[in-house]
């Protein structure tokens, strides 16, 4: 998984609930945790030979999944910008919202939901776009009817903004 903010010098916009959320979820994760899998690794260990030891196996992977969970979180939380999850109320893009979006090119059926802001505020199965990206940063503060350019890796996206809500 990679980084919800492209630009490392930026601090990471989350709102108080999601700050609060992934909080928790590390502390969580570095006390109950790493007892439990600390646990089960002991309980394989008991088992004898590790070498053919599916439990112990297991139990070692789960640990390195753990662990590389919390270092996400860590990063995520080392350079923290708090921002209203109010949004706005005027029908613009802002942090939080959905918007509706489809390419130039592209038929009316063909449009696609995305929600703007970080992948750990991600609501559902949306495709997230970071206000920080360069899609983002032409969508944020405009408004349903307006069409927007931004530079792809493959050239210049032209994008119709379909709908925007909450």
């Amino acid at each position: 998984m990679t980084n919800a903010s492209p630009n490392q010098n930026e601090p990471t916009k989350l709102t108080q609930a999601t700050h609060e959320r992934l909080v928790a979820e590390l502390e969580d994760l570095t006390t109950r945790g790493r007892v439990e899998i600390a646990q089960q690794i002991e309980a394989a260990r008991a088992l004898g030979d590790l070498s053919e030891n599916g439990d112990y196996h297991a139990a070692k992977d789960a640990q390195g999944k753990m662990e590389s969970r919390v270092r996400q979180l860590q990063a995520l939380l080392k350079d923290v910008e708090l921002v209203d999850d109010a949004g706005t109320d005027d029908g613009s893009v802002s942090l939080g919202s959905t918007v509706t979006l489809r390419y130039d090119g592209d038929d009316e059926d063909e449009a696609q939901q995305f929600f703007v802001g970080s992948i750990e505020e991600r609501q559902g199965d949306l495709h997230v776009i970071s206000p920080s990206s360069p899609l983002g940063q032409v969508l944020i503060g405009r408004g349903a009817g307006d069409t927007v350019e931004y530079q792809a890796p493959g050239g210049t996206l032209k994008v119709h903004i379909m709908d925007v809500g909450r």
